[in-house]
Formats: structure tokens, C-alpha cells, sequence
């Protein structure tokens, strides 16, 4: 009996993420799931060469070809059902889907925040913006969360979280690498190993670890 799951993975950019969770699939860390293809909004996003490079199908649904974020959702959807998508990961993905995606794949999509939700999240809160704002506010920790993909930005129940140091002399950028290095690319690929190995229970909006 095969229980392989797909694992399709949504990137816009350089694809750091994605780069974890296929290193992590070659180590066999990624429980049952396997990468199977990788969904770009950019034609010029680096994952794909990443994902080519490791022999992961890649397929590209343009953002900015859309005026609509509805039709771009629904467009997407067509492609993770061809695809046969069992689980869906946000790796540095900046769309946030409609709830017609959201709707088809209850508790099967994830995405990693580089903050600790609620802190530093919501519209307009990635990349570096998160780690200026952070910085900004003076916290001591900030770190990473993975969390279920809602309709509703960072809102989904969260799954993972852990705390990075932030230091005196921390920029916007040496506190992003740091919290990359030291939570994401480590919390990202072990939620998706719990998800695919079907380890992860929701229950009023909180989750449980089996």
C-alpha cells in the first residue's frame, strides 16, 4: 500500500525554504510526503532552478498576469488538483490565496512566518519588514512560526513556533539570516513531516501533536 502524500510547494522567490524541505527529504525527514512539484508566481523564481536541480516537476502560474486575486485562486486551484496535492507549503510564497484554495484543502496547507504569531504578522508583514519592525519594537526574542494556511493572513492555527535571540548590534537582515538558520529551515520541514504523517490534530482552532 502506497501512503506516499504530495507535497506541492509554492514559491515566489529564491526558494531558502524549499531548499530545507528537500534537503530534509533527502535525509528521509520528511515522513511519507514527497516533494512532486513546485509552483512558481514569478518566471524568473530561483526555487525552480532548485527544484530542477533536484528532478522536482516545476510548473509557474504568474501573479501579476491577474488583476484578480479570486481568478488567480482559482486558477491555482485547477493546477494543485491536477497535481494531485495531498499537502500544500507556503515556502516564501506572497500571495495570499482565496478561500476557494483554502476551502478544497482544510488543514493541508502551511506556511512559515519569521516572527512569533501574533507578533510582527498580518498584511504587509514578510520579509525584511518583519525583522525592521521587530528591531523597531526592541523585543529580545523573535524567532519563527509554521501555521495552517487560512483565507485570513498569518491567522490559521499554528502548529510550531520557536524563539531566536535577537542582539545588540542585530540588523534587519543578520536577524532574518539568523532566525532562517536557526528556526525556519528547521521548523518547516518538521511540520510537514507531522502533517504527512498525519500526526497533527485541530481542535478549536489550536493544534495537537499526536
Amino acid at each position: 500500500m502506497n501512503n506516499t502524500k504530495n507535497v506541492v510547494v509554492l514559491a515566489s522567490g529564491g526558494g531558502t525554504n524549499l531548499q530545507a524541505l528537500i534537503d530534509a527529504e533527502h535525509r528521509g525527514e520528511l515522513g511519507c510526503g514527497k516533494i512532486s512539484c513546485v509552483i512558481a508566481s514569478k518566471a524568473d523564481a530561483y526555487a525552480l532552478t532548485r527544484a530542477k536541480e533536484n528532478g522536482i516537476k516545476t510548473r509557474t502560474l504568474i501573479r501579476k498576469d491577474y488583476n484578480d486575486v479570486e481568478l488567480y485562486s482559482q486558477d491555482m486551484l485547477k493546477l494543485l488538483i491536477e497535481e494531485k496535492a495531498d499537502i500544500i507549503v507556503y515556502a516564501g510564497f506572497m500571495t495570499i490565496l482565496g478561500e476557494c484554495v483554502c476551502d478544497a484543502y482544510p488543514n493541508k496547507m502551511v506556511n512559515v512566518h519569521p516572527a512569533l504569531i501574533p507578533s510582527f504578522c498580518g498584511k504587509g508583514y514578510y520579509g525584511l519588514r518583519v525583522h525592521e519592525e521587530a528591531l523597531k519594537k526592541g523585543v529580545k526574542v523573535s524567532g519563527a512560526t509554521v501555521h495552517f494556511v487560512t483565507a485570513e493572513c498569518d491567522a490559521g492555527p499554528i502548529i510550531l513556533q520557536k524563539a531566536v535571540e535577537v542582539l545588540d548590534g542585530d540588523t534587519p537582515e543578520t536577524l532574518q539570516r539568523r532566525i532562517m538558520e536557526q528556526a525556519e529551515w528547521k521548523l518547516l520541514p518538521k511540520a510537514v513531516q507531522l502533517l504527512c504523517d498525519e500526526k497533527i490534530v485541530v481542535e478549536n482552532g489550536k493544534t495537537y501533536i499526536k
